[in-house]
């Protein structure tokens, strides 16, 4: 493969293209300035205005939420895994019916497999802009996104209408619902009783892994993040590695299995064998099978990244020992 090819298959964070009518919390206030990036796959977008930098399927989606203090991303449930790491900033992010069932929050390179089923939301409570990167379980990310009842009240006050077929319809633009298409449907009562409320000592000791404790337990090896042998047990499709300066050597190697690169510190040195380039903190990296790949960090300093490859496990729910 050679330079160009590669690169093709290189998205920069700086050069990370924004929705920011991505959902139907686009023009609710405290969550009307949050802008969505979807990276790899088809996503989640309900927008026709969302930008996709590779869409290639791999078994499992690539995308990033960016927030300014204070902004929030609404209540919503997904079918298949929803997994977030913190690239910049410091997040609170919250669950339950409406939101108060627990809540954790987290910092820089911190990790959280938010269990499927329960609906969740979070906002970044930090002084800057902030940056969350995100995996999501299968192709087509279990079909969409599942809205608390109250955030589509909410949103159809501020003009905003989602169809039934997940498309989003803005009466501020003019746009109304196509003829012989209806509104999203409300969850009734007595599906809401579906949707879990765990308490946060039921949610975190098995779905948050924290950045310093991934730092040591890699100190010779990569660690397993999440997968059958992770620190957060699960089989959501793909497994997470975590990988640090002293984890990985500088030899080659090739999988027959899809990689992506996440790096979270430091820069790394990326060579295959017909080209090279240095991949930094938010730039996402498609490696697809048998390449030929060494990879290795590039400067003095904290090094870190996550490693994400697809498995042979059905995306779904969440699974429990």
């Amino acid at each position: 493969m050679d330079q160009i090819t590669m690169e093709n298959k290189i998205v920069r964070y700086g050069s990370l293209k924004p929705c920011k009518t991505a959902f139907i919390d686009a023009h609710t206030p405290g969550s009307d300035q949050k802008e969505n990036f979807t990276i790899l796959g088809g996503g989640v977008s309900e927008s026709p205005d969302q930008h996709i930098h590779i869409n290639e399927k791999v078994g499992f989606n690539v995308g990033a939420a960016g927030q300014p203090p204070k902004c929030r991303n609404s209540l919503h449930s997904h079918r298949t895994a929803e997994v977030f790491f913190v690239l910049k900033g410091r997040w609170r992010f919250f669950w339950g019916r409406t939101g108060k069932a627990g809540e954790v929050t987290l910092e820089e390179g911190d990790i959280f497999n938010i269990p499927t089923g329960i609906f969740r939301g979070f906002e970044n409570i930090g002084s800057d802009y902030g940056m969350l990167m995100a995996i999501l379980g299968g192709d087509d990310a279990g079909g969409g996104v599942i809205w608390a009842p109250q955030v589509i009240q909410e949103a159809a006050k501020h003009g905003l209408i989602l169809s039934e077929t997940g498309r989003l319809f803005d009466t501020k633009k003019g746009e109304s619902l196509p003829s012989g298409i209806k509104k999203m449907p409300l969850l009734s009562d007595e599906e809401l009783i579906n949707f879990p409320e765990p308490s946060t000592k039921d949610v975190v000791p098995f779905h948050v892994a924290r950045y310093w404790d991934l730092m040591a337990l890699s100190d010779n090896q990569p660690a397993n993040v999440i997968g059958e042998k992770g620190v957060l047990y699960d089989k959501p499709g793909f497994e997470v590695d975590f990988i640090s300066r002293n984890s990985i050597s500088n030899k080659r190697y090739s999988t027959e299995r899809y990689e992506i690169l996440m790096p979270v510190k430091g820069h790394w040195k990326f060579e295959w064998d017909y080209g090279e380039t240095v991949i930094n903190p938010g730039d996402t990296v498609l490696v697809p099978p048998l390449l030929n790949r060494s990879l290795f960090p590039n400067m003095t300093g904290d090094s870190s990244l996550y490693r994400i490859r697809n498995t042979d496990d059905k995306p779904g729910p969440t699974v429990k020992k």
